[in-house]
């Protein structure tokens, strides 16, 4: 039955049984059947696989190590331009006409304030009843690289649990405070602007540190990166491990699968099919038709159409495969025929060919192979 309904729309089918079936539906019938690969291409395949995964969780851990550091030396770079802005603020002001015991309690007053507002936020749950929206942490996290302290999952704030806002506030209270004391305590300009110059020294040559171990994970982040053969307009969102990662699925077609990877280019979800053995000079139908699934469980599980999806044979041959209206007739035609043979039965080889009976996996249990001597 078709995608759009029907008694067999809701069997199960995977992108690995469209890639079997198009190889051959009998190795298709065999794989359902229990019959379990074997040769030593299966284990080279499931070899490579693993570090080609390898690769790329290396190559995610990079590009998030190098959002950390840079996130984390912009901390520290900051407040050596606070002291340095300080210094000469601190110096200008005891050097003019204010009264630097009116600044510090007007100050003090500035700090009380923040204090008390921030001590009420945190004590009342607020942000409910004024439907104010709280930042997704994981979002926060793939773009920095450090996850959020305040704000943390399922955070809603108040009953005595401050978020980003409160902090804030609190925070505000020990700078104004502290500015407070400062004014109150160094009433000699040449002082106050010598503490804080010698400050700022100081947080420069630890921002310089920072900066180095900045500048070595943009170095570990390239190598890992160039190592998984991507490109800089590439951010790899997702690689299959076979274990933890979530299985993409259609409920309307029974559709279901995982790709090696999903890369984001240029805004759009691509997914990636990783191919190991002979690289052929064009796509194979089998592979073509496995990743034709992905991009269709891509769409559904974003409600967004892919423009193509990729196969890579190694590292250099990459080929881009079209998502548009033919491979989805394609792909609906190919999963109406599957569904309807795990109903009736009857599958047979497709093909002619002693060379692919001699190359399939599963060639030692196929009752149809062309090649006897297998």
């Amino acid at each position: 039955m078709s995608a759009n309904g029907g008694v067999n729309s809701m069997l199960p089918i995977s992108a690995s049984d469209l890639e079997r079936y198009t190889y051959c539906p009998m190795s298709w019938h065999l794989s359902r059947e229990g019959v379990g690969a074997q040769g030593e291409a299966v284990a080279e395949g499931v070899r490579r696989h693993a570090e080609i995964h390898s690769s790329m969780e290396d190559a995610m851990a990079g590009k998030q190590a190098y959002r950390r550091s840079a996130t984390i030396w912009s901390w520290w770079f900051t407040v050596v331009l606070v002291f340095t802005l300080e210094s000469f603020i601190v110096y200008r002001l005891l050097n003019s006409d204010a009264d630097p015991v009116q600044m510090a309690r007007f100050l003090s007053s500035l700090a009380l304030s923040a204090l008390l507002a921030g001590g009420l936020l945190i004590l009342l749950p607020w942000r409910e009843p004024l439907n104010w929206s709280i930042p997704d942490p994981r979002s926060e996290f793939e773009a920095s690289g450090v996850m959020p302290i305040f704000n943390p999952p399922d955070f809603i704030g108040g009953w005595f649990q401050g978020g980003r806002l409160e902090a804030s506030f609190l925070l505000a209270s020990i700078v104004f405070g502290l500015h407070a004391m400062a004014l109150g305590t160094f009433l000699d300009a040449g002082n106050a602007a010598f503490v804080l110059v010698v400050s700022a020294f100081l947080w420069t040559g630890l921002a310089s540190w920072r900066l180095q171990v900045l500048l070595l994970a943009h170095q570990k982040s390239e190598v890992a990166r160039v190592k998984a053969g991507l490109d800089t307009k590439t951010e790899v969102l997702y690689s299959d491990d076979d274990q933890g990662t979530g299985l993409l699925t259609d409920p309307n077609t029974g559709l279901r699968g995982r790709p090696d990877q999903i890369v984001i280019v240029d805004g759009d979800f691509i997914p990636v099919e990783q191919k190991t053995g002979k690289i052929p000079a064009t796509p194979h139908d089998s592979h073509r038709m496995q990743l034709l699934a992905y991009l269709h469980l891509v769409e559904c599980e974003t409600g967004r159409a892919s423009p193509y999806g990729v196969i890579r044979y190694g590292q250099e041959h990459v080929f881009q495969i079209l998502w548009d209206d033919l491979s989805r007739s394609d792909l609906n035609e190919v999963v109406t025929e599957i569904q309807r043979l795990m109903v009736e039965g009857g599958a047979t080889r497709n093909h002619k060919r002693v060379g692919k009976c001699r190359n399939c996996s599963r060639r030692h249990a196929c009752p149809e192979r062309l090649d006897a001597s297998a």
